[in-house]
């Protein structure tokens, strides 16, 4: 039998290991492969406007917070048709951003949101097999990668005067939603292959607060947060953000593992996980703090496991990052800070502002190759160093309203305005 040259066997082990990293980095779900913002991709672009280094942009029907995901060749995104009460999924080609279909449910019922916070805010989720959205009120929908529908579960009204915002997120078999704010708030678990509930974690409204912050308005209180999964030991969990604390619940049963107050009333952000440590902050002006939990702590924290804790924080909406044990993040007033990640101390903080009329930014970080990416309100993308040294490397305006965050794809970035789908990098 004859045998394969060595270098044709090496190139053959080496092609076919880049082809399962491609497959392992699809942004499958808000916040990537690992729900934390940041990508192993190189080499993305660092420069671009409206005219230059664009591969392709579509129109959008109407504006729309949510962030696109990847799955190989298809582009999915959340979108509402707000004149004929339409709740969309929709699916691009990745390659050339042709609209391949849509799916979707109408919602004739009043929905309570913000003007700032379109309908459909929520991300969509995928396994590769089907896509989870949310649609609020409406439900949550599953579909094929051809836009069939698969279920859909009405899990009820969500009602807030600021509407919703948390992605579903896919484990194993199960799809996590956290279900609100609102008075009807929980932690659900249903199966991705039929849609019943597995589990679910109710979480009312704590009109006491804590020792460290207090309950002032309902109209001021919840949690937009998506929940994050880590491993730490042998052990699974399921990681929130709740209004006043920080909770871990098995992934399997959504049995409580343990909890940690220290945060307000308001939460946006997503848990920022490494290793033992995690960081959650609040929204408005909140709380933010660092525990290091191991894989045998259960019920209430002790505070000394708590690394540090800020007791007032800038109004922070879009979640962090963190890399070479910095964290880095672009508050809601347009200011870009970075922090030390074991201590919290502030290593730099730099106003971002370009050409666009709103620096206000709702905008989650997006880390790859060293580098930080940051969409304002007002269309400006901001690239700099994910370094403990401020270092501006390029302003990138598209002159169009966005309250969503940069992806990664196959070298290039995904963008979504109000107006349009943008690829950028040829």
């Amino acid at each position: 039998m004859s045998r394969m040259p060595l270098s044709i066997v090496s190139l053959c082990a080496h092609v076919c290991c880049l082809a399962v990293v491609a497959r392992c980095e699809d942004w499958r779900q808000w916040r990537g492969p690992r729900g934390d913002g940041t990508s192993v991709e190189k080499n993305l672009p660092i420069t671009w406007s409206p005219s230059a280094n664009v591969a392709w942009k579509v129109a959008l029907p109407e504006p729309g917070n949510s962030t696109p995901i990847v799955w190989g060749d298809r582009i999915f995104l959340t979108q509402p048709v707000s004149k004929e009460n339409k709740r969309l999924l929709m699916c691009f080609d990745r390659i050339s951003g042709k609209l391949l279909w849509q799916s979707g449910t109408q919602w004739t019922e009043a929905d309570v949101t913000h003007a700032t916070n379109p309908l459909c805010s929520a991300s969509p989720v995928t396994d590769g097999q089907r896509v989870i959205a949310w649609f609020g009120s409406a439900g949550l929908f599953c579909y094929d990668l051809d836009g069939r529908e698969i279920w859909r579960r009405d899990l009820g009204i969500q009602k807030h005067i600021w509407g919703y915002g948390a992605s579903p997120v896919i484990h194993g078999n199960l799809c996590y939603l956290n279900f609100g704010p609102g008075e009807r708030s929980f932690l659900v678990a249903v199966d991705c292959q039929t849609g019943q509930t597995v589990w679910q974690h109710d979480e009312p409204i704590n009109r006491n607060g804590t020792a460290e912050a207090k309950f002032t308005n309902a109209d001021f209180y919840g949690s937009w947060s998506t929940p994050v999964l880590r491993k730490v030991g042998d052990r699974e969990e399921l990681l929130i953000s709740f209004p006043f604390r920080l909770c871990a619940l098995d992934p399997r049963s959504g049995a409580e593992l343990w909890s940690s107050p220290g945060i307000n009333a308001l939460v946006y952000t997503s848990p920022l996980v490494k290793d033992e440590m995690i960081v959650t902050m609040g929204g408005y002006s909140g709380m933010a703090m660092a525990l290091k939990v191991g894989s045998t702590i259960t019920g209430q924290v002790d505070p000394a496991l708590r690394m540090w804790r800020h007791p007032k924080t800038k109004q922070r909406i879009g979640s962090g990052a963190i890399h070479d044990g910095h964290i880095f993040i672009h508050n809601d007033p347009g200011i870009a800070e970075c922090f030390e990640l074991t201590t919290g101390k502030l290593i730099w903080e730099q106003r971002l502002s370009g050409a666009g009329t709103k620096s206000t930014n709702w905008s989650s970080m997006f880390i790859a190759d060293g580098n930080c990416y940051s969409l304002t309100q007002g269309g400006d993308c901001f690239v700099f160093r994910a370094s403990p040294k401020y270092e501006l490397l390029a302003t990138n305006a598209l002159g169009e309203v966005s309250n969503s965050s940069v992806i990664a794809s196959e070298g290039q970035l995904l963008l979504r305005t109000h107006k349009h789908l943008w690829c950028i990098g040829k």
